[in-house]
């Protein structure tokens, strides 16, 4: 390699070590110890762009991670969003039902309560229907296996007639928002008699 095909060589490496402090150049008196100076120089360059080009890496992994985290947060709040409200209103309902079913069957005959009964289910029919438009539906019950995600056994009936494990009475309804256990069913399960 004559001078004139160095030249171009070493300007180029001059750019590339330009704001490089002089103790990293390291330079010899001679030819040699001046090459291996600008060869250690930029070997130390090159390691710090990549280092510096993997934690450039990290950090927009990172953020694309908590900006998918805060997507999905966002997205749970907008459908969950009814959650401590649907709990508060479920006593409501289940008064309207307790009110119902406590209802003698004459009671529904006469012509003086009528109106009342009829206002009762239709009060009833409306917040079911209400609770369907936001995802809130019972939860299925007596003659499914206990499932412990769904259900809370409060006591265990002897029965001949079912599986032990089958829920035999449902005492308190229990309701889910779409995938998520809003409350518990409160039922009697059966058990093998004694």
């Amino acid at each position: 390699m004559t001078e004139d095909d160095k030249r171009p060589q070493d300007d180029a490496a001059q750019k590339e070590l330009e704001g490089v402090p002089e103790h990293m150049l390291d330079q010899g008196d001679d030819e040699s110890g001046e090459s291996s100076g600008l060869a250690e120089a930029l070997a130390a360059l090159r390691a710090d762009l990549d280092a510096a080009k993997q934690d450039v890496l990290y950090a927009r992994a990172e953020t694309q991670n908590v900006r998918r985290r805060m997507e999905k947060d966002i997205a749970d709040a907008r459908t969950y969003a009814a959650t401590g409200f649907a709990r508060d209103i479920l006593s409501v309902s289940d008064n309207l039902a307790r009110a119902l079913d406590a209802l003698p069957t004459d009671t529904r005959e006469d012509d003086k309560l009528k109106g009342f009964v009829i206002g009762i289910e239709a009060t009833q029919r409306e917040l079911d229907k209400i609770f369907g438009q936001h995802g809130v539906t019972r939860i299925a019950s007596v003659g499914l296996p206990l499932d412990p995600n769904q259900h809370q056994a409060m006591l265990e009936v002897p029965s001949n007639d079912h599986e032990p494990g089958t829920v035999v009475q449902e005492m308190q309804a229990g309701y889910m928002i779409r995938d998520r256990l809003l409350r518990p069913a409160m039922v009697a399960v059966a058990k093998k008699p004694d």
